[in-house]
């Protein structure tokens, strides 16, 4: 009896994993930190985000009501999601690690990646974190490179121009096969009060996003095989709560309410929709399948509907 339900398995389990052989081999998210969807894609002008809505959602698959369900609407928790697959409560000034190992560490140690191909980018230097946990069997191990700050010492803050560099060199010098980056300009110039700042910061982060598309299109390797995730970590205040768009945290829809933008050379093209069944955590729970990761400790769902021919 146990050799048949073997064989039995076998022959639905197989056929099924050979139809599921992606063309994907390399995957990016990159996060612009903290844009509400009323100066994103809750703008029916775009005029925030003219490459988002006109040059690369007409080229992959764009979710704009996806969802930053976390404990708290904040930096840490949110990229914390999409990089465990889990939700916690974790400080935001960087000085608590997650408490699950992330996509990174269970991709580097099930195909033993050198961690030249796997890195954190970020202008925000507390979000070092994302390169470890505080689990007893994967602490200090199988970590990425974290190049988070100035100059990459996982403290201070440092402009989104001096990020952009590292994030082009690491492309053309490394090719990596998982990565990163966050933009914290738009996040930043909000809690300054800047408004003016907080737009035109997210028009350039609009620039660098299709600046990426187009620099993984002509890379020689990295061309027709990687993945880009598009997303947000939280958004901030409506207008006439508290303090506003200065400020996040709460579980409010105006906080939840994000967008995913998705391409990939396994993803539909030009698909555009509203679901609020999908949020952070989904993300790693997605590129979990596309580079064949186990990833028993995340909790998120695959988005199937992203996939041109998912059986």
């Amino acid at each position: 009896m146990r050799i048949f339900t073997i064989l039995v398995l076998l022959w639905f389990v197989l056929p099924s994993l050979a139809q599921n052989k992606f063309k994907t081999e390399y995957v990016i998210i990159l996060v612009i930190d903290g844009v509400r969807h009323t100066e994103t894609f809750g703008d029916s002008t775009f005029q925030n985000v003219p490459n988002l809505k006109h040059k690369l959602a007409p080229q992959g698959v764009l979710n704009t009501n996806f969802r930053a369900n976390t404990k708290r609407t904040t930096t840490n928790a949110g990229h914390t999601a999409m990089t465990t697959g889990r939700y916690q409560r974790i400080k935001n000034n960087g000085s608590q690690l997650p408490r699950y190992p992330s996509i990174f560490q269970y991709y580097m140690k099930q195909y033993e990646i050198h961690k030249d191909k796997l890195w954190v980018i970020s202008s925000k230097g507390k979000l070092s974190i994302l390169g470890n946990t505080v689990h007893k069997k994967w602490n200090d191990l199988y970590q990425p490179h974290t190049f988070c700050g100035l100059n990459g010492n996982g403290k201070d803050y440092v402009g989104d121009h001096f990020t952009w560099i590292k994030v082009k060199q690491v492309i053309n010098t490394y090719a990596p096969k998982l990565m990163l980056v966050n933009l914290l300009a738009p996040d930043a110039n909000a809690h300054a009060n800047r408004w003016d700042g907080y737009i035109n910061a997210i028009k350039k982060s609009d620039e660098y996003a299709l600046e990426l598309w187009e620099m993984i299109q002509n890379h020689p390797e990295m061309k027709d095989k990687t993945t880009l995730f598009i997303t947000t970590d939280h958004g901030r205040n409506a207008d006439g709560f508290r303090d506003g768009f200065i400020s996040h945290g709460p579980r409010t829809e105006s906080n939840k309410r994000i967008f995913l933008l998705a391409l990939g050379p396994d993803f539909q093209q030009g698909l555009a929709f509203e679901n609020t069944n999908h949020e952070l955590i989904d993300i790693p729970a997605t590129i979990a399948l596309l580079l064949n990761v186990d990833m028993p400790t995340g909790r998120g769902k695959i988005m199937r509907e992203l996939f041109s021919n998912l059986k």
